[in-house]
């Protein structure tokens, strides 16, 4: 009599990634269908990138030292790049925020999925979207004049890989916010020093030229050694320490935000 072999179980890796990228293609098919909240974020910045490269460049190209309007392109565009992030995370914290009201994680809790891919899929879904606004903003930047000839293949990638990074790090933070939330609306409202930190940032003006009560404010926060970290890799600046502090605060708040998550949402299984 021949024994035939018992089936193969799948490991619980397997399992968490099969579910995982079950949970992505949820989320980026709801992404699709609903292209208006990812649309209105990406407007902020691109209307802003608009309204200082034509109507105060050429005066704020002075602030900075520059002769004219194209100097103030070049200093402007990485502060809009990880705006655009800022703003994009928006979506994730109210997308979290709505399944959590209508009940649809709960419904998850109880079906035979692994526990983590429900935020895992949206965090991954985030990051995708991060990097497509990123793309589009930058491709409006190059479209007015934005260049970044003298950076070399090794410092665009790492460009590229402290955007990806930093969207990480903003979008467990956002999870955070959608998860603690009793709706959208007070998701939204939560997640909006996400958009206003970039404005009182080193985004549009260097921040030694801020008034000295004010200068704290825009040095001791991610978004400034962020945008100085891609300033220096696009335009060859001076990074200094803060390529060092960028890491850090990305890694501090991807591990703040996943943890206060994994928290929340193992105690609203309870």
């Amino acid at each position: 009599m021949s024994v035939h072999p018992a089936p193969a179980h799948p490991s619980r890796i397997s399992l968490a990634l099969r579910d995982s990228s079950t949970m992505l293609r949820r989320n980026l098919l709801h992404a699709r269908r609903y292209p208006s909240l990812t649309l209105n974020l990406l407007l902020t910045p691109i209307m802003l990138l608009l309204l200082f490269v034509y109507i105060f460049g050429d005066v704020m190209s002075v602030g900075i030292g520059g002769a004219d309007r194209s100097d103030y392109i070049a200093y402007i565009v990485p502060g809009i790049l990880m705006m655009t992030i800022g703003g994009t995370v928006i979506g994730a914290a109210v997308s979290v925020a709505t399944d959590m009201n209508e009940g649809i994680i709960a419904r998850f809790r109880t079906m035979a999925i692994h526990r983590g891919s429900v935020l895992v899929g949206h965090v991954i879904g985030s990051v995708l979207q991060c990097v497509a606004g990123v793309v589009l903003v930058g491709a409006v930047a190059l479209a007015i004049g934005f260049r970044a000839t003298d950076a070399t293949a090794l410092e665009w990638l790492a460009a590229f890989g402290l955007l990806v990074l930093f969207s990480l790090a903003l979008t467990w933070i956002a999870v955070g916010m959608g998860m603690a939330s009793p709706n959208a609306e007070a998701a939204a409202n939560s997640a909006q020093p996400l958009i206003l930190l970039p404005l009182v940032s080193s985004a549009f003006i260097p921040a030694d030229t801020m008034p000295g009560w004010f200068r704290p404010i825009a040095e001791y926060q991610p978004f400034t050694p962020a945008i100085e970290t891609l300033r220096g890799l696009l335009l060859g600046s001076e990074i200094g320490n803060n390529g060092w502090l960028a890491l850090a605060w990305c890694v501090g708040l991807a591990v703040l935000g996943y943890f206060w998550s994994a928290a929340k949402f193992n105690s609203d299984a309870k």
